[in-house]
């Protein structure tokens, strides 16, 4: 069953905030890297083309390279035609400029004033957006470099305003993002900095907390009486492709669950905020973060599962596994998979399982929110025994067809008392006729009006590393060796056993979202 404008009357409810954002000027450093051209500057001409940047701004690119203007319009051109699929307008190839920095003082003078000049031609007032698309290990000394030369000033100090964006990863551990913090707090206030994690601005990520909190039919069974439990699931069909030299030091744990992987977990478990202001919602997610129950160092094994990626085939095509990758210890221990199980000592949520699993090279491609409800205790129909009605299961579809499925039971049709699992699903792209807009563009729109909400604070990348750490190190000491899983499986064995030894299974709506399968392909 598909929703659609001819079956469900769609009645959309605008915001009144829809203000266009104050004129600005983009900085971009590591402008000649693979995140500009891939997501940064496609995103920026797609909200050009929908009339969302402001009239008056531009783009200044800086990296190491000898490029001029000329080249970086070029390259942009290359590559808002490759991943935006679009023409692109003089007009804003026009407002691109470049320039090359060492990284010393006198670079980063002449920076600011290359970037004076270009706020007063293009009447900017002195408002800028810093995007630091850089190796976190450069962090501190751009911050550094752009205070001494008065580049960055907190709120009400001036008119003008100055953000800087940070790429994950925000540290390698609780140490070292506290490090980082603290060298970043030298410089920078709270409020001037956004930790940007790409997943939360997906649509249907932020649509977990409209569906929950502005629906009455669901926030009452949002809770430890209704609800079995919570699967939390990103799959990828690819390797480490070109980041095998940072994927070595990183590893899946640190890739995936102490950013994308914890904000969709305190999505899902969040209590509502009194108000929807920035600071209420991320005080609630932090709460969930100080809830999660620590486990001891002699049980992890019994809740976490690490697994590294075999030779295999994906697609009927042959793929190496993860050591055969170049750069790649051929003895290597990182995990390319981890599955994990975690519970969240509160009233809402006490009692009640969160599985989450995340890893490459998997038999498909997706991330998905699996809520599976409790089964019904009895049943009034001879026939059929309590256990043999399939529980009613909710999917969040984050990619990459975004949308909601819903499983419920129903008759089917004759004489006979036969039972259906029915599958009710909802997706934008028929339900709203529109293309959605990307991560990147929601973010970047709302880093320009100064909203905080979607990105993440410092008390909560704390709380997240509190929580991995003690797994690193475990892992770090543990003679135990990473489980090898082929490619285009769902993972190792060791992570189906993690939940079947609960008398649960891994349910999945990847690759088709209307046959909820149990993890290997199966139709449940």
């Amino acid at each position: 069953m598909t929703t659609s404008q001819d079956a469900l009357k769609v009645q959309v409810h605008h915001s009144s905030d829809d203000r266009p954002p104050s004129p600005c000027g983009f900085v971009i450093f590591g402008a000649a890297g693979d995140l500009t051209h891939r997501k940064l500057l496609p995103a920026l001409f797609d909200l050009f083309r929908a009339q969302r940047l402001p009239k008056n701004f531009f783009i200044l690119g800086v990296s190491r390279d000898s490029w001029t203007d000329e080249r970086f319009r070029k390259e942009a051109k290359a590559s808002i035609k490759e991943f935006g699929n679009t023409a692109v307008s003089k007009d804003f190839l026009s407002r691109l400029y470049y320039r090359s920095s060492d990284g010393t003082t006198s670079g980063f003078k002449e920076l600011a004033i290359a970037l004076h000049a270009l706020e007063k031609r293009h009447k900017t007032g002195g408002n800028v957006l810093f995007y630091l698309a850089v190796p976190p290990s450069a962090f501190g000394d751009i911050a550094s470099q752009l205070h001494q030369q008065g580049l960055i000033y907190p709120a009400g100090h001036t008119e003008a305003w100055s953000r800087v964006v940070f790429e994950k990863p925000f540290g390698r551990d609780l140490e070292s993002a506290n490090a980082l913090n603290a060298e970043l707090h030298r410089f920078l206030r709270e409020e001037n900095i956004y930790r940007i994690d790409h997943y939360l601005g997906k649509e249907t990520v932020q649509n977990i907390l409209m569906f929950r909190f502005a629906n009455t039919i669901l926030e009452p069974l949002w809770n430890r009486n209704y609800i079995d439990h919570i699967q939390i699931m990103a799959y990828e069909t690819l390797g480490v492709e070109h980041r095998a030299g940072y994927y070595e030091k990183a590893g899946a744990l640190r890739d995936m669950f102490q950013n994308h992987m914890f904000q969709l977990l305190t999505l899902c478990a969040m209590e509502p905020p009194a108000h929807f202001t920035a600071d209420q919602y991320l005080d609630e997610k932090a709460q969930v973060l100080l809830s999660l129950r620590p486990v001891a160092q002699n049980q992890l094994d019994n809740f976490v599962v690490r697994g590294q990626y075999a030779k295999g085939t994906i697609g009927r095509k042959k793929v190496p596994g993860y050591r055969q990758e170049p750069e790649v210890d051929r003895k290597s221990q990182t995990e390319t998979f981890v599955a994990m199980k975690l519970f969240i000592d509160n009233w809402r949520w006490h009692g009640v399982p969160f599985y989450l699993r995340s890893g490459k090279r998997l038999i498909s491609q997706g991330t998905e929110i699996l809520v599976q409800f409790k089964q019904i205790p009895h049943s009034i129909f001879a026939s059929f025994r309590h256990q043999q009605f399939a529980s009613n299961i909710l999917c969040f579809r984050i990619q990459p067809d975004e949308g909601i499925s819903f499983r419920f039971e129903a008759k089917q049709p004759g004489p006979e008392i036969n039972l259906a699992s029915i599958n009710f699903n909802f997706d934008y792209k028929t339900t709203f006729h529109t293309k959605l807009m990307g991560a990147y563009e929601r973010l970047l729109l709302d880093c320009m009006h100064g909203d905080r909400t979607l990105f993440i604070r410092e008390d909560i990348v704390d709380l997240s590393w509190k929580f991995i750490t003690p797994i690193l190190k475990h892992w770090e000491k543990s003679k135990r060796p990473v489980a090898l899983y082929p490619a285009g499986s769902w993972g190792p064995k060791e992570a189906m056993a993690l939940i079947h030894g609960d008398g649960r299974k891994w349910r999945s709506y990847v690759p088709n979202y209307n046959i909820p399968t149990d993890g290997y392909g199966k139709e449940l």
